[in-house]
Parts: structure tokens; sequence; C-alpha cells
């Protein structure tokens, strides 16, 4: 059975608390199985019969959204697909390791094309500097996340998709503990 790490966006956020006791039953509800979450922002790993990832993504979205009450935007990925994510260093050595300085990954359900690549990389300034990947945004933030004058709500809007944000060290121990 393929294994599947699920980012799910608008979990222990924004007023929406589930506590992942609720989410993993959630999960098995669905024919999952093996499942476990990582830290309480909606990271899930788990084994599931299907093997069209894009259609478990809609069908664990819409089980959420009835059970929860409100939209939770789903990205699936593979572990391997979490190690390569992780081990991507868009990003020279000494900016990703300068004091201050943290690196984020948003996890998208497509590629952008070529005007929502414009519209993202139109957002950087010098605090923020952002490179996109397939189906992953990484971005570089000079300073602490919540002096940004960047936002979430922002990036999805020039992407024209929704998109959810971990922290780079967080989809490390993703990649680490099950790739």
């Amino acid at each position: 059975m393929p294994r599947y790490v699920a980012f799910l966006r608008a979990i222990n956020v924004g007023g929406h608390t589930v506590t992942m006791t609720v989410l993993r039953r959630h999960f098995a509800d669905l024919g999952c199985s093996e499942v476990e979450t990582v830290i309480a922002s909606g990271n899930v790993v788990f084994d599931a019969p299907s093997r069209s990832p894009a259609a478990l993504e809609k069908r664990i979205a819409a089980h959420l959204e009835t059970r929860l009450g409100y939209a939770v935007a789903t990205f699936l990925r593979t572990p391997a697909e979490v190690a390569h994510i992780a081990a991507h260093r868009p990003f020279s050595r000494s900016e990703l390791e300068a004091p201050g300085h943290g690196l984020y990954i948003g996890f998208l359900a497509n590629v952008p094309g070529a005007g929502a690549r414009r519209g993202v990389l139109a957002l950087e300034n010098p605090a923020d500097s952002l490179r996109l990947r397939g189906r992953e945004l990484y971005w570089l933030r000079r300073g602490g996340f919540s002096d940004s004058k960047m936002s979430g709500s922002a990036l999805e809007k020039a992407l024209g998709q929704p998109a959810t944000l971990r922290n780079a060290t967080t989809v490390g121990k993703i990649a680490a503990k099950y790739a």
C-alpha cells in the first residue's frame, strides 16, 4: 500500500483547533492505515490503498470539510518526494545559515504557470526571497516571520491557487523520519 504525507492547511491556526487524535481518526475513517501525525499543525503520514494522489487529495479535503465544517486544502507527497523537497537548497548556505534567517516551504497542488511565477517573484523584497520549483515554493525570510509584510494570502493570490507553508526544519524532520 502506498505511503503518503499530507500537508493540511487551516489545522490549528486561525481559530480552527483540531486534536491530533481526531485528525488521525478522520484519516482512518477514509480507510487509511498506519496513520501518524507530526507536530500539531496538519502533517499526517499514512498508508492508503489509492494510487492516485490527486484523487486522494480531493477525497481527504472533502471528508475533512464535511467533518470539520470548513475547507482544508490538502497537499499530498510521497516520503521520497518530501526527502527531495527537504534536500533542495535554492539559496546559498550563507543565506540559509545567517542569524535570524528562516526557510519556509509552500506546498501547492499544481505547478504554477508563467504568469503565476511572475506574480510570485514580483512579491520579493529585501527581506523576502522566493523560489519556485515544481509544486513547491521556497521562501527565505530575513528576520522574524511575523515581521514580514508578505502573507500566505498574498502568495496564494499571486499563485492563483491554495498553498500551505511549513518551516523547512519541520519538512526536514518528516523527511528524516519517513524517507
